[in-house]
């Protein structure tokens, strides 16, 4: 007895669209999109803004952190719809207009914070978030570990990236 493969059904549009206008590093945007686009591809796919990386899709890894509204966040857990009205900053748009790095940018350079790159756009971001957000930083080791411990790297033992929130500090006159 052979099995019958059921005939295809009609297409339905079961995926309702919204527009939405928000601003990304200083620019307003305005699309009509899928409610159920997470921002991550909205950033990634719309507006080819890569340098948000896509890990583990859970919230977990940190490699899509993103500034929304000047806090830090995860652009895989936030649908696109929810950023509505809302200011987003990622890592292309923390560079001054003439190429100069920020300074967080800055001290992973100088300290060799990175090794393939893949996690480092999101722990510039977080670390970013964390400068502008607190008034005091706590610069001990522990502190440190701790404002890192939201983003996971596979490639370093994280002294470096340690070394670099230091420096960070020294270039923000936060030290």
């Amino acid at each position: 007895m052979s099995r019958r493969i059921a005939p295809a059904l009609p297409e339905r549009s079961t995926d309702p669209r919204r527009s939405i206008s928000l601003t990304v590093n200083g620019e307003t945007v305005t699309r009509e999109i899928s409610t159920r686009l997470l921002l991550s591809d909205f950033l990634r796919h719309e507006l080819r803004l890569t340098g948000t990386h896509v890990g583990c899709e859970h919230g977990v890894c940190g490699c899509c952190t993103v500034m929304i509204d000047g806090v830090a966040g995860r652009s895989c857990l936030t649908l696109a719809v929810q950023a509505d009205g809302a200011s987003i900053r990622t890592i292309e748009g923390l560079a001054a207009d003439d190429g100069t790095l920020h300074p967080v940018q800055q001290a992973f350079r100088e300290c060799h914070a990175l090794q393939c790159g893949f996690c480092t756009p999101g722990f510039v971001m977080a670390i970013t978030s964390h400068f502008e957000e607190s008034k005091s930083v706590d610069l001990s080791e522990e502190g440190i570990r701790e404002m890192l411990s939201g983003n996971l790297c596979r490639c370093t033992g994280y002294q470096n990236i340690v070394a670099a929130v230091r420096r960070a500090a020294e270039l923000m006159g936060r030290s």
